[in-house]
């Protein structure tokens, strides 16, 4: 298996995969922001909408933008209830389709690993916020073990094949989220850990929605079903079990948040 990336095409799946997971620690993150009311917000990087969904529920913004290289994520997005007030485009978050100063707030949920050149998408974030607008991200904490896929990938990894990465995946480390705010010229860099724990009916249930990515999918499809059923079993001795058959896994992000620049 040659190296790939990760990426997300399809809304349904995400949802199941990865947009349970993007609420939980969603939420966490909203909470630590503590934004106030009637704020104009860009959700750069907003894949199927789970994070523009929630900021849409808890924030009463007075605008919405949702920003995503994807098609078939936007389409998905479109379909939520925050389709009322936001506007999604399809764009690139290292060069955003916004005027300077559009917005009070501008986040990327799980998203600042994806783009190719980090500082770049920061800048492009300070660049579209007003000054002292709120700057701010949360990433699953790559090389700490944090991602909620790592189970699967893990031992995936242990039978030789190569685990899809994001392409900045160490961006993620919660020191190297401090110091990219800190050189995009950011004031009041904070940052801080969340872990949430999912929980699933049972271990098939946290299988499915692990093994939905469209990386992830073919390279176990392509498996002897001999080699399926002993990673399954490695897969399990790596997430909780409780008495009743139901599952757990804790996942790890680590979230920054700053103020934009008074002149920029």
């Amino acid at each position: 298996m040659t190296e790939q990336q990760i990426r997300f095409n399809d809304g349904a799946a995400y949802e199941e995969m990865m947009g349970k997971w993007s609420r939980l620690a969603g939420d966490v993150f909203l909470d630590w922001l503590a934004a106030p009311e009637g704020l104009r917000w860009a959700d750069i990087g907003c894949g199927n909408g789970a994070s523009t969904q929630l900021i849409f529920d808890r924030c009463a913004p007075a605008a919405l933008s949702g920003i995503d290289p994807s098609p078939g994520q936007l389409d998905y997005a479109r379909k939520r209830p925050v389709a009322s007030l936001a506007e999604f485009t399809l764009g690139d978050a290292m060069d955003l389709p916004y005027p300077d100063r559009s917005f009070d707030a501008a986040v990327m949920a799980l998203v600042i690993f994806f783009v190719p050149d980090p500082a770049k998408g920061v800048a492009e974030m300070v660049r579209v916020t007003r000054p002292g607008g709120l700057v701010a991200a949360y990433a699953w904490d790559m090389p700490g073990g944090g991602f909620p896929l790592d189970p699967v990938l893990t031992e995936l990894k242990a039978l030789g094949m190569t685990p899809p990465r994001p392409p900045s995946a160490d961006v993620s480390r919660i020191e190297s989220l401090a110091e990219l705010w800190t050189q995009a010229g950011l004031s009041d860099v904070e940052t801080r850990e969340i872990s949430v724990r999912r929980h699933f009916a049972d271990f098939d249930a946290f299988w499915h929605a692990s093994t939905l990515g469209s990386t992830v999918a073919p390279a176990i499809a392509a498996l002897p079903a001999q080699t399926v059923a002993l990673l399954k079993d490695k897969v399990r001795a790596r997430i909780t079990i409780a008495g009743d058959g139901s599952a757990s896994y804790v996942a790890r992000a680590n979230a920054v948040k700053g103020r934009a620049p008074a002149q920029h």
